[in-house]
Formats: structure tokens, sequence, C-alpha cells
């Protein structure tokens, strides 16, 4: 789906035919074993690997090396029967012999491909995780959200994103990144809106005891990109209360996260007073409902305290929307370890 953010963060759509991408994957994780999953999520044509190699083992798919994954759909390969480290890389290379018309991919900001022996991509192509083998009991967490989360901002390939440092900080289990940035949690955009996704991208992970979220941004500045009204704070409070229904009926616990300013975006119409004003409404009520299991105020620590509504300079990427390497650490520090219960 086009949309007028793609012109700001958003790699253009690419296919592939006769290639090998090559990606390096950081494993926010490590277990005895591990397995990687493939995806054609939004592919409109099967998509044929003609041979997957993650390290220096051959993956299999059912026993066969190559595998056709139709649209719509993923494929999960057999596990790998060697150890892996949290904190390590994991080096992919899928080679792509047919036309794969053009690519499901994540844009990942802070991670690198390359196509064939020489050309460079950002972006993470067909891959939509890695599951390890961990022992029973394990808490795993989910980064539900926009571009905060996903990195946009930070320094690319230097695995600097706000959810890096969180697991820097946490004395067991980890977090994983589920942000797509341009991401909404109302309306379908940039992928799929957050209440379509939450099954998927949340309750379908291996182990998965909690959930932080981070939306609301590009529910009120980008319409604005487009001539249109933002959200209402009475609809993102629905979604939100949605949310968190339906994790503790899941069995999880929901931390969220304030809104993060965005008043000196550098992009026409995105940092209407409407919006901003909608946005102090809406995080006042995520301060003080007791919807969710514990707050992160990610807006505080962030805000420039002269200008509440922007990013204090010293954590701004310079776009006026995204935070640099140091405000995503403050990000990160926004969260009380003990509301985890890791």
């Amino acid at each position: 789906m086009i949309s007028p953010y793609e012109s700001i963060q958003l790699s253009e759509p690419r296919s592939f035919a006769g290639q090998t991408v090559r990606q390096v994957l950081r494993l926010a994780g490590g277990g005895e074993r591990f397995r990687v999953r493939l995806t054609s999520l939004y592919g409109r044509a099967p998509l044929v690997v003609g041979r997957a190699v993650a390290g220096d083992q051959v993956l299999t798919f059912g026993g066969a090396k190559e595998v056709v994954i139709p649209p719509g759909e993923e494929a999960v390969a057999d596990p790998v029967d060697q150890p892996v480290a949290a904190g390590s890389d994991l080096v992919l290379s899928l080679e792509l012999p047919e036309e794969t018309g053009l690519a499901t991919y994540s844009h990942m900001p802070m991670e690198n491909a390359q196509v064939g022996d020489a050309e460079p991509v950002h972006g993470r192509f067909f891959v939509s995780g890695v599951d390890v083998l961990v022992p029973d009991g394990t808490a795993i967490g989910v980064a539900f959200g926009d571009s905060w989360f996903e990195g946009v901002g930070s320094t690319i390939g230097a695995n600097h994103r706000s959810v890096d440092f969180l697991n820097r900080r946490l004395p067991r289990g980890w977090i994983v990144n589920q942000g797509i940035a341009g991401n909404r949690l109302l309306r379908d955009e940039i992928g799929q809106h957050g209440l379509a996704r939450f099954d998927r991208d949340v309750l379908s992970i291996p182990g998965v005891a909690h959930v932080l979220v981070h939306f609301g941004i590009n529910d009120l500045g980008l319409p604005g990109m487009a001539g249109e009204p933002p959200a209402s704070a009475a609809d993102l409070v629905a979604g939100f209360e949605s949310l968190a229904k339906r994790a503790r009926d899941a069995g999880l616990r929901i931390l969220a996260a304030t809104i993060g300013p965005y008043g000196n975006a550098i992009y026409p119409g995105v940092s209407s007073p409407e919006g901003l004003a909608i946005r102090r409404e809406v995080n006042e009520w995520i301060r003080t409902t007791d919807t969710f299991d514990a707050v992160f105020d990610v807006a505080s620590a962030v805000e420039d305290p002269e200008v509440p509504d922007t990013i204090h300079p010293a954590f701004d990427s310079g776009d006026g929307m995204h935070l640099n390497d140091e405000g995503a650490e403050a990000m990160a520090n926004a969260v009380d370890l003990r509301t985890l219960e890791l």
C-alpha cells in the first residue's frame, strides 16, 4: 500500500530474480537450537527459495532444501541442532532463483542486507523471525508498535533500537521486536493496523508473557500529510482498551508507553495543533488509567522540558519525529524492570 509516509523513511518496495539475498539477523535470545521462519505474507505469487543457509547450516523444510511458499503464507524451517547466544548475529542467505514479485519485507533501518556480491540494501526480506529452544518458564516479551520500537532514526547496523537497549538491561528473558515503522493502532496504512495484527504478531510468539505497546504518533500525525483529521482521543482510548483486554484474556501482562513527542516533525501537516492536543489528552489518560498493568512514560523521558510537545534536541534524530541512539536508550530506560517481572 502506498502512502505519504513512504517518502519519509521506508525503503522502496523491490523484487528479486536469480539473486541471493544475504541478511544479518541479531538474535534477541539464545537457546540450544533454532529454526528460521520465512514469510510471503504480502506476496502475490508463489515464492521459490532454492536454498537457505543460516550460518554454516543448509536449512531444510520437511527435509527438502527447496521450499515454495504460497502467497500470504509462511514456511518454518526444520530445527537446527546448534546452540545460539543472545546478542549474536545469524547470517541468513536466501537463494531466489525465480522472479519473486514485490518482496514481503520490514524496513528494519538498523539492519543491512546484501544482494549478490555487491549491492547493499537496508531491510529484512522474507524473514518473519527466528525461534530458539529454551527451558520451560523462560519469560518472553513483545515490543508491539511503531517506528519508535523498530528503530527509525537509530544508527544503521549498530543495533541501537530502544528494544536493543532494553534487552541489554534485562537480567533474564528477552523482548521480541514487532515494531513497524508507520504502523497505526486503528487503521491499515503501513501493514495491518495494531488491532488487526495483534494475534499474529503478539499472541503467536512462543512463550510470550508480556507485551509493551507504543502507538499513536502515526494515528495522529500522518493523516495530516493527506489533509485528513487525526484519530480522536476517544477512538485511541478505545483501541488501547481493546489491546489491554485481549492481552489480559490471553494471560499476558501489558505495559503501555505514553505517546512520544513529535511537535517539530519536518514533514508537512504532521505536527498539527489538533493532533498534538489529542496526544496530550491521551497521554494523561495513559498515565492515570488502571487499564494497563504498568505504564512507561516515554514522552516525559525524551521530551524537551521547555517545549514538551517536541523531542529534546539531544535525543532528536534530526527529523523532529524519531529518536537517535541516545533517545532510544532513554526510551528503554523509561521501563521499570520490576514491572516486567522477568
